[in-house]
C-alpha cells in the first residue's frame, strides 16, 4: 500500500508506543507524551496540530466529574451507599444475596466515580464482612455437645472478592463519565463521524448492557465459587454497626448531593427535555448548545468549592481536587492525537483497506471483530490505551457511517472487558493483592465473563444499528 511519509513516520512511533504500553516500560501517560513529541519531531503535523486533543471539551469533562468523584469519596457517600445496600432486609445474612449487593453496590457507584477508587473502597468492606464470618464461625463449639455447623467454604471469599473488581470494570460502562475509554469513543465518533451521542443516549445503551453483565458475573461466581452454607452469621450485625457509625448526613455529604445532583440534571436535561418537548423544540436545542456535558461537570465542580463542608470549609478543597488522576487526562490526550493523526495522515484507512480483506461481509463481522480485538487488548494493557488504540481502527474498518458508528461502540465498551489477568485493570490487581485470590481462579473466570461480555456487546450493537436514527 503506498503510504505518505508523515504515515509512514507515524506507523513507526505507534508502534513503538504500543509496545511501551503493552509492556508498561514507562508510565502510560509518560509514554503519551513521549508519543506526541516524536510526532512533532519528525514532521508527522505542526505541534499546534498534535496538541490541539488537550482543547476538546471532554477534557473538561474529565476534569469536572474526576472532582465530583473527588468529593464524594471524600465525604463517604460512596460508604454510605455500600452499607445502606448491604443493609437491606432483602440481603440478610444469605450469601448469594451478599455477592449479589456487593456486585450491585460496586457497579453503582463505578458508573459516576473510579473504578479503581471504587474496588479500593470495596475492597476494605468486603475484606471486614469477611474477617466478620470468619471470626463467627471460629467460635466456641455448641455447649449441648452437638457438632459444630457446616463451614464456609474458602472458595467463596474468592468469588466475592472477583464481584468487586468485575462489577467495577462493568459498572463504568453504564454512563459516560464512568471510565475514560466511553469519553474516548465518544470523542472520537464525534470527530470523525459528527455523531453526538448524548448523556442520555449513552446510558439508554451503557446501563442495559452493564446490568446484564453484572447479572451474569453474579450468577458466574456464585456458581464457580459457591459458599456451602445457607447462612453467614455476623455479617448484619457488622453492617449495622457501620450504618450507625456513619451517623447523619454531614453538611459536606449534603452540598456533594447538591452539586452531584445538579450536574446529573444537566447531563440528562436536554435528553429528557426532547423527549417530552420534541427533538425540534428549541429549549433543548439551547441547552445542548449551551450546556454540553463537559460545561455540565465544570459547574458541579465549581460549585463544590462553593457550597459548605463543614466548620470552616467548603465542600471541596484545592488541595483534594489536585489528587484527581491528571495522568488519565495526560494518558487521553495523547491517545487521541495519536488516533486523530492516524485518520489526518491516511494511515488508518490504509488499515482499514488492509484489514477488509480478511474480514467476511456484514455488519455482524465488523462487529465481532471490533469487539474481539478489543477484548483481547485490553487484557494486556489498559483500557484507556485500549480504546485509543482500537476504535480508530474499527471506524476504518467500516464502509459507512452506520456501521463505523456501531463498530466505535463495540470497541469502546469492550475495551473495559478486562477480567481475566491482575494486570488488566487496576481493579483486577487490587483485589489480586489481597490475597484471597489465585492467578487460575482469576483466569477462569475472567475468560468466562470476556466470552459473556463479547457476546452481550456484540448482540447490543446489531441491536443499536438497528434502532439508532437514521
Amino acid at each position: 500500500m503506498d503510504l505518505s511519509p508523515e504515515a509512514q513516520s507515524l506507523a513507526v512511533i505507534f508502534a513503538g508506543v504500543v509496545v511501551l504500553w503493552v509492556t508498561e516500560a514507562l508510565p502510560l501517560p509518560v509514554t503519551a507524551l513521549l508519543g506526541m513529541v516524536a510526532c512533532v519531531v519528525a514532521g508527522v503535523a505542526p505541534a499546534k496540530e498534535v496538541f490541539l486533543p488537550f482543547a476538546e471539551p471532554l477534557i473538561f469533562l474529565f476534569i469536572g466529574s474526576f472532582m465530583l468523584a473527588e468529593a464524594i469519596h471524600v465525604h463517604g457517600l460512596d460508604r454510605r451507599l455500600a452499607f445502606a445496600v448491604l443493609g437491606l432486609p432483602a440481603v440478610g445474612e444469605r450469601p448469594g444475596r451478599i455477592l449479589a449487593a456487593v456486585a450491585l453496590v460496586s457497579a453503582t457507584i463505578s458508573a459516576f466515580i473510579s473504578n479503581t477508587a471504587t474496588t479500593a473502597m470495596m475492597v476494605t468492606i468486603v475484606a471486614g464482612i469477611l474477617a466478620a464470618i470468619e471470626d463467627a464461625q471460629g467460635g466456641a463449639a455448641p455447649s449441648d455437645g452437638s457438632p459444630p455447623g457446616p463451614h464456609l467454604d474458602p472458595k467463596w471469599a474468592t468469588g466475592l472478592m472477583l464481584s468487586v473488581a468485575f462489577a467495577a470494570s462493568i459498572g463504568g460502562l453504564a454512563t459516560p463519565i464512568g471510565t475514560p475509554p466511553n469519553l474516548i469513543g465518544l470523542t472520537f465518533i464525534r470527530r470523525e463521524l459528527g455523531v453526538d451521542v448524548s448523556f442520555l443516549s449513552w446510558c439508554a445503551i451503557g446501563v442495559p448492557v452493564a446490568a446484564l453483565l453484572t447479572t451474569v458475573a453474579v450468577l458466574l461466581l456464585g456458581w464457580m465459587f459457591p459458599a456451602g452454607v445457607d447462612r453467614l452469621p455476623g455479617v448484619a450485625a457488622l453492617v449495622a454497626r457501620n450504618r450507625a457509625g456513619i451517623g447523619a448526613w454531614s453538611q459536606g455529604e449534603l452540598s456533594t448531593a447538591v452539586a452531584f445532583g445538579i450536574t446529573v440534571s444537566l447531563w440528562i436535561g436536554p435528553g429528557l427535555l426532547g423527549l417530552v418537548l420534541g427533538a425540534k423544540h428549541p429549549l433543548p436545542a439551547w441547552f445542548s448548545s449551551h450546556v454540553p456535558e463537559g460545561v455540565a461537570a465544570l459547574v458541579g465542580a465549581v460549585l463544590l468549592f462553593i457550597l459548605p463542608g463543614g466548620p470552616g470549609r467548603r465542600a471541596l478543597s484545592w488541595d483534594e481536587a489536585a489528587r484527581i488522576d491528571w495522568g488519565i487526562i495526560l494518558l487521553y490526550g495523547g491517545g487521541m492525537a495519536l488516533g486523530e493523526l492516524s485518520r489526518s495522515t491516511g494511515l488508518a484507512d490504509a488499515f482499514g483497506r488492509s484489514v477488509n480483506g480478511w474480514l467476511p461481509g456484514g455488519q455482524l463481522a465488523l462487529i465481532a471483530a471490533a469487539t474481539l480485538v478489543a477484548v483481547i487488548t485490553s487484557e494486556f494493557t489498559s483500557n484507556t490505551a485500549s480504546a485509543s488504540m482500537v476504535v480508530p481502527a474499527a471506524m476504518a474498518l467500516a464502509t459507512n457511517s452506520r456501521d463505523a458508528l456501531v463498530a466505535a461502540l463495540a470497541a469502546t465498551l469492550a475495551a473495559s472487558l478486562g477480567f481475566m489477568m491482575p494486570v488488566s485493570t487496576p481493579c483486577n490487581a487490587i483485589v489480586y493483592g489481597t490475597g484471597r485470590i489465585r492467578l487460575p481462579d482469576m483466569i477462569r473466570s475472567g475468560v468466562c465473563l470476556d466470552v459473556a461480555g463479547a457476546v452481550v456487546i456484540t448482540m447490543a450493537m446489531l441491536l443499536v444499528g438497528w434502532l439508532w436514527p437514521r
